[in-house]
């Protein structure tokens, strides 16, 4: 029998710990990060750090050449794809989130279209922004073309489109632009000469809206502005007009058209030169009477053409303050109470169906709210002067800002009345209206007032305030300066502006200039189309 001292007892098997449970992945946290740490017994063991996404705006710039806009679109380049990658790159976005934006509510303010630049642009989404360093970070993954500002925090609602109140954009059009007498259409120029209000060729830009290499858009090298005959004293009439036919033949030859297109273009000379009726009809279209009989008083023009290009009679060269003092354009007060009366025409709630593409008048999203459009400094940039042109609205459609643009610089230039305005903003009516060039056009600053008065108490203020000069910097480097090396280099204004004429947009020929020496049949016509476009008409 055993005693109770002679038991043999057996301890339990010693337990495990159980294996520690890994916390799930949230959509508001980062990947792990390793963390050394060490124990009481003096172990170096691994462990993961964890981050939390976080609700932000970001604040960047950018220049929107070499770009198909901003938002992002399979196969092209774009603002959009370019800032995704660097946000991935620089840790902000996770490896599973990568290439799909709604999985960290991406948003965007605004929209841009190709080739438009962009100072104050905001997009909001759920970054990683730990550790610090994330502006550095994503400015070394992207071009120079970009300017990352910074970002603010912002509440977990927050979305960078609806939160938006309203846009500011900004167009930078040459002051030439708004002269009459720059940069006619070529029949007119043709049409003029040997009469009493002969043009000078534009020497910077091409015929028919061709690149002449080291000529086109350059204001002042050598070149000659456009001025009309009354100008130009009478010794240097002959000489004058002989060089210009000289030049607008070189254009033609070296343009490599072939030699029907040559022959097409002297032949169409030499008819308009000597017909007076197509003389007459050619010159309205920009307000200028002319003499046939002073055409049909020169009918060896033609003659004068071959021998201008083979002596190479070229002494007409001017320097560029002569060329200012001719002209005798500038932006005064005047012109400037007269561009920013057209401006205002667009100001208020309208439709805009005929400023856009795609978009039907009744459709609501025609429908579009513009709370001011000024135009009342300049800047020079590089030897041209450029007016600003502010716009700003709740939100625009595409190409709206370029064809608001594009007609009232063809009011200026007297190819179109006020009214145009006023009509084209019919619900009842369509017409085809100019797309002013991209070049010129930048998102300025997008603003959200109402956001900022119901969270100012708990959330930084979202506005380019600390920003500012950052931003003028980069404005100066990059955009201003590719607007006017592209103006220099290309000419996209100066050729655009060729295209302003009735015959590429026949709804400006409603225009009923009290200057024009029209015949009392032409105002009875053009008085019966307004009244036609005033009653609804499809034009």
């Amino acid at each position: 029998m055993e005693t109770p001292d002679s038991k043999t007892t057996t301890s339990p098997p010693p337990q495990q710990e159980p294996d520690l449970k890994k916390p799930k992945m949230s959509t508001t946290t980062s990947d792990d990060e390793d963390a050394a740490t060490t124990t009481p017994g003096g172990d170096t063991t691994t462990k993961k750090q964890r981050y939390k996404r976080r609700k932000i705006a970001i604040f960047f710039a950018y220049c929107g050449v070499g770009y198909q806009g901003m938002q992002k679109n399979p196969g092209a380049k774009t603002i959009e794809g370019d800032l995704e990658e660097a946000l991935f790159h620089a840790g902000a976005v996770p490896e599973q989130d990568r290439g799909i934006p709604k999985r960290y509510d991406w948003a965007r303010s605004a929209r841009t279209d190709k080739g438009v630049s962009a100072v104050g642009q905001v997009v909001s989404g759920r970054f990683y922004i730990d550790p610090p360093g994330l502006v550095e970070r994503l400015q070394s993954n992207l071009s120079p073309q970009f300017r990352i500002f910074g970002y603010k925090r912002v509440t977990g609602s927050f979305n960078a489109k609806k939160f938006c109140d309203r846009r500011r954009y900004v167009y930078l059009i040459p002051v030439f632009a708004l002269d009459p007498c720059s940069h006619p259409d070529r029949e007119s120029v043709l049409a003029s000469l040997g009469s009493d209000s002969e043009l000078v060729k534009c020497l910077e830009c091409s015929e028919r809206g061709r690149k002449v290499v080291g000529a086109v858009g350059k204001r002042g090298f050598e070149s000659k502005s456009d001025v009309s005959q009354t100008d130009i004293s009478s010794n240097d009439k002959d000489g004058l007009v002989k060089s210009e036919i000289k030049e607008e033949i070189s254009v033609l030859m070296c343009n490599g058209d072939g030699d029907n297109r040559n022959r097409e273009s002297v032949t169409e000379t030499k008819v308009l030169e000597n017909d007076g009726n197509e003389t007459k009809s050619a010159m309205p279209e920009l307000g200028i009477s002319t003499n046939s009989e002073d055409a049909d008083a020169n009918p060896e023009i033609k003659d004068e053409i071959m021998v201008s290009v083979e002596n190479g009679d070229d002494n007409n060269t001017k320097s560029e303050e002569e060329l200012i003092k001719r002209s005798g354009f500038c932006y005064g007060e005047k012109e400037k109470e007269r561009f920013n009366r057209i401006l205002n025409y667009y100001v208020g709630s309208h439709n805009f169906h005929n400023f856009t593409t795609r978009t039907k008048a009744q459709d609501p999203s025609a429908q579009r709210y513009i709370i001011s459009f000024e135009a009342k400094t300049t800047v020079t940039v590089e030897g041209i002067e450029f007016v600003k042109c502010e716009v700003i609205g709740q939100s625009f459609m595409l190409h709206q800002i370029r064809k608001m643009i594009g007609v009232a610089v063809a009011i200026m230039r007297n190819c179109a009345p006020e009214s145009l305005i006023e009509t084209a903003l019919q619900k009842d009516v369509n017409i085809n209206v100019p797309t002013a060039p991209e070049v010129g056009l930048y998102l300025d600053e997008c603003f959200f007032t109402s956001y900022n008065q119901k969270w100012k108490d708990s959330h930084e203020e979202l506005s380019m305030k600390g920003y500012e000069e950052e931003a003028e910097d980069f404005k100066m480097k990059h955009i201003y300066s590719h607007i006017a090396t592209t103006e220099h280099k290309e000419g996209s204004v100066a050729l655009w502006l060729h295209s302003l004429n009735h015959r590429n947009y026949p709804d400006l020929g409603v225009c009923n200039n009290g200057d024009n020496n029209n015949s009392e049949d032409n105002n009875a016509k053009e008085s019966t189309e307004v009244e036609n476009m005033a009653e609804g008409t499809t034009l």
